[in-house]
């Protein structure tokens, strides 16, 4: 199993943070430019915080030179902080049981995800979740997603973990997951936790398709006989 490396997104994949990133990201365009409920018109799933952000700036005018994606960084992690402590947000089902079987088998467990790094721990830390993800790649690393998972390699790598990209396994509910891993040979398992149906998952060239991690025999049986 060392030879193998699973993948996971974060947001509808692991968790629903409460719509926290949204509310994080409006807040920060109200306080630095004035812009009410900036992202209403921005899709944001499978995308990076990067790609999300400059889409914005561009959208109401604004350059992002001079230092302005950092000042909206700033201000979005300062805000994630206070909006992650919210009434609504969970785990997504099955998903500590996955992680569990997981780490029982020694396969290593990491992050590809288009949060920046810092976003990744804040939605995470309140779960406990973070202790299962040693390394990861991040929309911090890279802001297009289909590069980060040679960084996530290259990251365990530094870990002792010798994984090639054909031997990865992404995790995630998007057609975005689904591509970031097939551009490198990797697998995908997509599971309908988040605004995609099985069909568009499947659609996307998914290896496994599942409604949730709750479908647990099916996506070890996967991982187990790659």
């Amino acid at each position: 199993m060392q030879n193998k490396l699973i993948l996971f997104d974060i947001d509808e994949t692991l968790i629903d943070a409460g719509r926290a990133g949204t509310r994080a990201l409006n807040n920060a365009f109200a306080e630095l430019f004035g812009i009410e409920d900036a992202f209403k018109n921005i899709k944001m799933a499978g995308r990076t915080d990067i790609q999300i952000m400059k889409e914005a700036l561009s959208l109401y005018g604004l350059s992002d030179g001079n230092g302005r994606v950092n000042d909206v960084i700033n201000q979005y992690l300062s805000n994630l902080r206070t909006e992650i402590e919210n009434p609504w947000k969970k785990v997504k089902p099955g998903v500590f049981e996955m992680l569990d079987d997981l780490i029982g088998e020694s396969i290593p467990l990491g992050l590809l995800t288009g949060n920046l790094e810092a976003g990744a721990n804040i939605k995470l830390t309140p779960f406990g979740l973070q202790k299962y993800f040693p390394a990861g790649a991040f929309g911090s690393d890279d802001e297009d997603r289909d590069k980060l998972l040679p960084i996530a390699v290259r990251k365990f790598s530094e870990l002792g973990v010798n994984a090639s990209p054909e031997r990865c396994i992404v995790i995630g509910d998007t057609p975005r997951d689904v591509q970031c891993a097939k551009v490198h040979n990797a697998f995908c398992i997509a599971t309908a936790t988040g605004p995609y149906s099985k069909e568009a998952l499947a659609d996307a060239g998914a290896d496994l398709v599942v409604e949730t991690l709750e479908e647990k025999e099916a996506c070890l049986n996967f991982i187990y006989n790659l």
